[in-house]
């Protein structure tokens, strides 16, 4: 059971760390779907995203 005064705190951190919140939600979908989902083919697919984005962040 949580208090009250935690699920306000809590909806308050959530409202102003939407953006941090999205960042951790699609983090986690990606690993999942990874370790739990993908075939050969999405895992190979998945290398060449990594390798490329590497790339641009390596560049930016």
């Amino acid at each position: 059971m949580v208090s009250e005064a935690k699920k306000r705190a809590n909806k308050k951190w959530n409202d102003k760390n939407r953006a941090r919140m999205t960042y951790i939600r699609r983090r986690s979908d990606s690993k999942n779907f990874i370790l739990k989902f993908a075939t050969e083919e999405d895992l190979e697919k998945t290398l060449e995203y990594v390798n490329q984005r590497k790339k641009y962040l390596k560049n930016s």
